[in-house]
């Protein structure tokens, strides 16, 4: 198939929202709490349209189970990866996902969590937490019991451009001010360990303190992300992580550049700029997937993109 399969977003209204997607992204948002775009998924919870071609109208979770052609005939029961942007106007949660075993086992057969983030924008003495001080469960159970968060968490300060991988059982939290494209499995599972005892339409979010304490690692380890350059007469390719789950990369174009689809299918979200591709022309905050068997295909313009496969 030559057809990209451009996507309509899905957009989650949190207690922590903002209106970023919309005043930086140009999305039409539900309100100015918005604090998710869903930009490719084919999860239950927030299922893309595509918006172009032969399968216009159709969900992508759709497309995954009549047409697994179009991503190689890859196996599996879901779309395997979830591509989001997120707009911290406040603090989210202290919060943990579990791995594929425990979701398997304790949520109806879900896919656990594994993510990372491509910081794009966040305050000058902007950060996030990330991993834990804890040396053992038992000492994790009690500091968790005592409240003594600002002991428990650890803080890593970032700036635009930062690129980190969550894996599952991380201690995590991204924070005020915090913009950043989010590619993860195609899992909505999040543990709540700590919530700064707010309330969301006058009552307490839930917490999932046992859950945290059963799928937390500890210690913490950081994990090290190392990006590998591949440069090009126009662009600049830089793979951000390879794991189990993806591979996820930067490219930065200038002028015009020809690349091979040579993988299943290639999620591709433009995070700044504007150009074409295959003279189509494509601009900030758009995404769409390029399917198995594409082919060559050319890019054009002055972007920054984040592409991901399997």
């Amino acid at each position: 198939m030559n057809e990209i399969i451009f996507l309509k977003p899905v957009f989650k209204s949190m207690i922590w929202g903002g209106d970023r997607l919309k005043t930086e992204f140009s999305y039409d948002i539900p309100d100015e709490h918005t604090g998710e775009c869903w930009a490719i998924s084919a999860h239950k919870n927030g299922d893309c349209i595509v918006k172009n071609g032969t399968y216009e109208g159709k969900n992508l979770s759709w497309l995954w189970k009549h047409h697994r052609e179009l991503f190689g005939d890859v196996e599996g029961e879901v779309f395997p990866l979830l591509v989001k942007i997120i707009d911290a106007k406040a603090d989210l949660s202290i919060q943990v996902h579990p791995d594929d075993a425990y979701a398997m086992e304790h949520e109806q057969g879900a896919l656990g969590k594994t993510e990372c983030w491509y910081i794009l924008d966040c305050p000058e003495d902007g950060n996030l937490v990330i991993g834990h001080n804890a040396d053992s469960r038992e000492e994790l159970r009690k500091m968790i019991e005592d409240r003594r968060w600002q002991e428990l968490i650890r803080i890593k300060p970032i700036k635009k451009g930062d690129f980190l991988q969550i894996n599952p059982g991380t201690v995590h939290a991204i924070k005020e001010g915090t913009l950043l494209l989010e590619t993860q499995q195609s899992s909505d599972i999040t543990y709540r360990l700590y919530d700064y005892d707010r309330l969301d339409n006058g009552k307490p979010r839930p917490l999932h303190i046992e859950q945290s304490i059963d799928v937390i690692r500890c210690p913490h380890e950081d994990v090290t992300v190392r990006g590998k350059l591949t440069n090009y007469q126009n662009c600049v390719l830089e793979e951000l992580i390879q794991c189990k789950y993806y591979t996820v990369s930067k490219l930065s174009l200038h002028g015009e550049q020809t690349f091979m689809q040579e993988f299943k299918f290639l999620n591709v979200s433009i995070i700044e700029g504007k150009g074409s591709i295959d003279q189509i022309e494509i601009k900030k905050g758009d995404h769409f997937i390029l399917p198995y068997g594409y082919g060559t295909y050319c890019l054009k313009g002055n972007m920054e993109i984040i592409v991901s496969h399997i």
